[in-house]
């Protein structure tokens, strides 16, 4: 454990940037197969393939590659809430995109279906 953290605080806050970038972007959180495509471009590598120098990319590339950032300080505070055994979770938007993430990484071969 490492200390008190306020992780209901820090959901709501990645999922304000969430909901945000899904704006900028044009993500509609109940169109699934919408957000797996996402989900599975975060969790293969796209956003490496989105441009080198982050300064440099177009709006809409940016915003992208802050939701890929985004997905992972998601993952993020989940795993750490749970090590102290708390469950942490957010509204629509972080729901539909962990989701998507989850059902894309079994999909890869990236988690085993029982886990």
């Amino acid at each position: 454990m490492s200390g008190f953290e306020n992780y209901s605080r820090e959901a709501q806050q990645i999922e304000q940037e969430i909901e945000r970038k899904g704006i900028v972007l044009g993500i509609d959180w109940d169109n699934e197969p919408q957000v797996r495509e996402i989900a599975r471009m975060a969790l293969s590598g796209s956003q490496e393939k989105t441009g080198a120098a982050f300064h440099g990319l177009r709006w809409n590339d940016r915003a992208m590659v802050e939701l890929f950032a985004l997905s992972q300080l998601m993952l993020t505070v989940m795993q750490q809430s749970a090590g102290d055994g708390m469950q942490t979770h957010g509204g629509r938007a972080w729901k539909s995109f962990g989701h998507a993430l989850w059902m894309e990484a079994g999909t890869l071969g990236l988690i085993k279906a029982d886990e």
